[in-house]
């Protein structure tokens, strides 16, 4: 069976912190994957808002995800903090990758959760077609990573 890989990148420019709820756990007892969704937009719109942005207001264009992968690594419970790392990637003429790392600590230890990517498109909903990525993201973004 062929597996979903990701190339993780080394460092990150963004974390944010998010709790797991109990709405977030499965009849498995753990994170369920439709949650991990929810918190990978969390995270997403709390690294966009660093960059003075949202999906809707995304420097004078809009963004539409285009695709989704997750890879799994280990379980987290009700009661654990997410550490979610953010970085976007692969900058092209109308989108890029988002890329996250999901962490906890248990016992004093640092456990990897998943690793995922979103492709974001750039996209005008008046047109309702795909629009170039905006100057001003590669210029804000690449004043934000060293």
């Amino acid at each position: 069976m062929a597996r979903v890989k990701i190339d993780m990148p080394a460092t990150f420019r963004f974390s944010a912190s998010i709790p797991v709820r109990i709405t977030d756990v499965n009849y498995g007892g753990h994170l369920g994957n439709d949650a991990i969704v929810s918190i990978l937009h969390e995270s997403r719109m709390q690294f966009l808002q660093s960059l003075g942005c949202t999906e809707l207001e995304f420097f004078g264009a809009a963004l539409i995800m285009s695709d989704l992968a997750i890879v799994y690594k280990g379980e987290s419970f009700y009661g654990d903090t997410l550490t979610v790392e953010v970085t976007a990637d692969e900058l092209g003429s109308a989108g890029f990758d988002v890329l996250y790392r999901l962490s906890t600590t248990r016992e004093g230890k640092p456990l990897a959760i998943a690793e995922a990517k979103t492709g974001m498109i750039c996209f005008d909903y008046k047109t309702r077609k795909v629009a170039r990525l905006p100057e001003a993201f590669k210029q804000q973004f690449s004043n934000t990573t060293a």
